[in-house]
């Protein structure tokens, strides 16, 4: 069994087309064809079957993909440990984090980190709080900003690295949209622009209004803060979101309005995988972050 037979199968596993695998791959059709067959014969099975112009993989080629997945990803692992060992300054970082800190959180951070390591690269991953749960298990992703911190587990280890305050945004003609600070109990009897199910963002939001003595009439739902933030800004509602989702402005803005004492936050948490040996690049990055938040994010 040669690598490349299964590399070759597993851009067509993932494809689900021969010709397409083999554009990707910059070789042949033909090629491609006959590798996974020598592949099929080595292995005494069918891999796949043919569904009109495309294949699928039969249920032993589903078993076989997560192994040869694996493989791969183990010499890919391999290779680069190797290169790091050379030049600790290369090397790739997988990333993962809710789209509120993609704004402006991480681009701040990744280019104070790239200015000091310019060869280091980046893969990202955005997602909501199940999803990149699921990506740092399935090492889909070397860390992950998240918020809440997960409850405590033997499978993901981390630390609270920032924690920050929600603002009420309200349409500018709103009665309260030129107060200083307000008491969220005064939204009462307001509707609310939140995020869907399934975005940490809502349950706190949800629960903030509920300790404040009402459960929040919900007009719309949205996926992203410039959503949620454009349709308060149109007088569809009111709503919370974080401070840093409110750092980038526009000609089109809603009145943002502190909330008094104890107010409403949220905390952000960097996760990785427990009992796992990051790599030499992980490491410094994860260092960075740590020092970086210590020193431009700490409670004054």
């Amino acid at each position: 069994m040669e690598l490349r037979q299964l590399q070759y199968f597993v851009h067509v596993a993932r494809m689900q087309h021969v010709t397409k695998a083999a554009e990707e791959l910059h070789v042949a059709q033909s090629a491609v064809s006959r590798q996974i067959h020598r592949l099929e014969e080595e292995l005494g099975v069918r891999l796949f079957m043919q569904r009109g112009r495309n294949v699928q993989l039969t249920p032993v080629g589903q078993l076989f993909l997560k192994r040869a997945e694996g493989i791969l990803e183990d010499l890919d692992r391999a290779v680069n440990e190797i290169h790091e060992f050379l030049d600790p300054e290369v090397g790739e970082i997988r990333l993962g984090f809710p789209h509120s800190l993609g704004i402006h959180l991480i681009p701040q951070v990744i280019a104070e980190f790239r200015a000091k390591h310019p060869n280091v690269k980046f893969r990202f991953r955005q997602g909501m709080f199940p999803s990149l749960i699921r990506d740092v298990l399935e090492a889909e992703v070397d860390l992950a900003f998240i918020s809440p911190m997960p409850d405590k587990t033997d499978q993901v280890c981390g630390e609270v690295v920032l924690t920050e305050n929600l603002f009420a945004i309200l349409p500018a003609n709103h009665p309260l949209a030129k107060e200083p600070e307000i008491d969220l109990a005064q939204l009462k009897d307001d509707t609310f622009v939140l995020f869907r199910s399934g975005y940490s963002l809502r349950p706190i939001v949800w629960e903030a209004c509920r300790a404040a003595g009402f459960i929040p009439k919900i007009g719309f739902e949205g996926e992203e803060t410039d959503t949620i933030r454009g349709l308060v800004a149109a007088g569809m509602g009111v709503s919370l979101l974080p401070e840093m989702a409110l750092s980038h402005t526009s000609t089109f803005m809603p009145a943002i309005v502190r909330l008094k004492e104890p107010g409403v936050n949220r905390t952000i948490a960097l996760i990785r995988r427990a009992g796992e040996k990051p790599s030499t690049v992980v490491r410094l990055f994860h260092d960075f972050l740590i020092h970086y938040f210590n020193e431009h994010y700490r409670p004054r």
